[in-house]
C-alpha cells in the first residue's frame, strides 16, 4: 500500500489548489467524516478521497480513495485538528429559485464564512425551502463555511444571485420581502403574523440592509431588546426570526 507522504506530489498539489475560490469551478473539499458521510448519503460525486491508513477498513469499498500521512492530511485540512479524511466532491448544479412559493433566507452581502454557514444550517433546522446568497456573500464552499453548515447544504437547495436580480425575481412572483433593520418603520417580530411564503433578508454584519433592499421591502423587521447591547450577531438574529417565523 502506497501512503503519500511529500507535498510536491501532484494529486496533492492539485487537491490543495480547491483551498482558494478560484479554483473551485466544479469541484471542492469536505474535510471529516461526518461531512464525508453526508456526501455518501446524498449520492453526491466524490472524486478523490485523502484518508489515514488507519481507515482502511471503513473505506474498503471507495477506491478512489489515496493513502497519505498525517502531515499530508493536515496541509489539505482547514482546521487543526482534521478528523483523519479530506474529500473532493463535485458540485450540485442549481438553477434559480422559484419564488412564487415558499419560505426563503436571502443573506445580502454576508462576510464571514461562520455566520453564511450557521445560517444556512437554521434555515435547514427551521425547514425553510431553500437560502440565496447574494453575489458578495461568503463563499459556501469555503472550508470554514462548510464546516459551520456541517453538511446543510445537502438537505436543502443554496443559490447565488445578485441583490437587484433576487428584488426583481421576487417582486415578479409577488414574494413578501421581509427585511430586518432597526429604523422609524420597522416593526417588532413578534407584531407581525407569520406568513406561508416570504423572504427573509439578513444584512451584512457592519452595514446591514442595503438602500435598494429597505426600499423593495414589504416590512421591515427588527427584533426588540430588553438588555443594553445595540445589537446581536447576525446568525443569532436570523435564528430568532427564522424559528418565529416558520
Amino acid at each position: 500500500m502506497t501512503i503519500i507522504t511529500s507535498k510536491a506530489n501532484s494529486v496533492v498539489k492539485n487537491a490543495k489548489k480547491l483551498h482558494q475560490k478560484k479554483y473551485r469551478k466544479s469541484t471542492y473539499l469536505i474535510e471529516g467524516w461526518h461531512l464525508f458521510e453526508e456526501s455518501v448519503q446524498a449520492g453526491v460525486t466524490i472524486e478523490k478521497i485523502f484518508a489515514l491508513e488507519s481507515y482502511r477498513d471503513q473505506l474498503a469499498t471507495f477506491p478512489q480513495t489515496v493513502w497519505v500521512s498525517e502531515e499530508i492530511l493536515l496541509d489539505l485540512a482547514d482546521s487543526q485538528t482534521p478528523q483523519g479524511i479530506v474529500a473532493i466532491v463535485q458540485k450540485e448544479e442549481v438553477g434559480l429559485p422559484d419564488l412564487h412559493q415558499g419560505k426563503f433566507l436571502f443573506l445580502e452581502d454576508v462576510q464571514d464564512p461562520g455566520n453564511v454557514g450557521t445560517m444556512i444550517r437554521t434555515a435547514d433546522a427551521a425547514g425553510f425551502t431553500g437560502v440565496i446568497v447574494s453575489d458578495k456573500s461568503a463563499d459556501i464552499y469555503s472550508l470554514k463555511t462548510l464546516r459551520s453548515m456541517q453538511g446543510s447544504h445537502f438537505h436543502l437547495p443554496i443559490y447565488r444571485m445578485p441583490v437587484a436580480a433576487f428584488v426583481e425575481g421576487a417582486k415578479k412572483s409577488n414574494l413578501p420581502i421581509l427585511a430586518t433593520t432597526l429604523s422609524r418603520d420597522s416593526k417588532d417580530y413578534r407584531d407581525l403574523s407569520p406568513l406561508e411564503n416570504f423572504a427573509l433578508v439578513m444584512g451584512n454584519e457592519g452595514q446591514g440592509i442595503s438602500s435598494v433592499m429597505v426600499e423593495s421591502a414589504e416590512q421591515l423587521v427588527h427584533i426588540g431588546m430588553k438588555g443594553r447591547a445595540e445589537s446581536l450577531n447576525v446568525a443569532v438574529a436570523a435564528g430568532i426570526l427564522m424559528f418565529y417565523f416558520s
